[in-house]
């Protein structure tokens, strides 16, 4: 199923197929795509300035990992990774924090909306949300079916790895303007900036997995097409329609 263009419809039309995706990414998480100790869950913010947040979550120190679900030695297959330039040491120094095993977040699946890029303040929120994470150990994978706008002109990407490595130039393509980009955090003290797997996309194209790092060595396929096919099957047809054609549908039209 192509991706469709999310910005010809409300906001308020896109929030409802949002909200079915991310259940729909978590359901298929959860439906054995994670290994034993891994369990997927949707999150909601309150402030309407963060997106719906899959946190998975570490149940147990040392899970069994089947190979099915895993791949540790294969490295994602994205067009385009960002690695950093070189050691930059950002606030690693004296530092001693204490996490306890069960409900740790290893990694977070952010579902871009449009209130994400409504104005200056909500970009910031958004992009100093991801940096937390990641400078946190925290993993993370965007999905961003919106084009880059007058508040991240370069993707969102571009303003997230300037906080860890500013001045590294990042275009996506001309006539694939949509983000997916997975990061692997980088592990504290140890490494200092995390890495970036980018996978562009246009309107019209079918969504390819994506990676979801668990940790430094391994990471799920987020199957983005079968879910986003899914989330899409049980929307009313006035809803697909609108979506479709970028209006409500004719109620005079002839049936057939």
């Amino acid at each position: 199923m192509p991706m469709h263009d999310w910005k010809r419809v409300p906001a308020t039309i896109y929030h409802h197929f949002h909200q079915r995706w991310t259940i729909s990414i978590c359901d298929a998480l959860n439906a054995g795509l994670l290994p034993p100790g891994y369990s997927a869950l949707v999150e909601q913010y309150s402030s309407g300035l963060y997106p719906d947040v899959l946190a998975v979550q570490r149940r147990s120190q040392k899970p069994s990992r089947p190979a099915i679900a895993i791949t540790t030695l294969e490295p994602p297959r994205t067009r385009m990774t960002v690695r950093p330039r070189e050691a930059r040491f950002h606030e690693r120094a004296n530092r001693v924090v204490v996490r306890h095993q069960l409900g740790d977040v290893v990694c977070a699946i952010e579902v871009v909306s449009p209130g994400n890029k409504a104005g200056k303040i909500a970009v910031r929120e958004f992009v100093t949300k991801a940096v937390d994470f990641l400078r946190r150990g925290i993993n993370l994978l965007i999905v961003d079916p919106f084009p880059p706008g007058s508040q991240d002109p370069q993707t969102l990407h571009k303003l997230i790895w300037d906080e860890f490595d500013d001045g590294v130039a990042f275009e996506l393509p001309a006539d694939e303007p949509l983000l997916l980009a997975s990061y692997r955090a980088a592990v504290p003290v140890v490494e200092l900036t995390p890495e970036a797997f980018i996978e562009p996309l246009r309107v019209g194209a079918e969504l390819p997995d994506m990676p979801a790092w668990l940790d430094a060595e391994s990471y799920v396929n987020v199957p983005l097409e079968p879910t986003y096919r899914a989330a899409w099957d049980v929307c009313p047809a006035d809803f697909r329609h609108f979506v479709e054609h970028g209006t409500p549908p004719d109620e005079n039209a002839p049936l057939g």
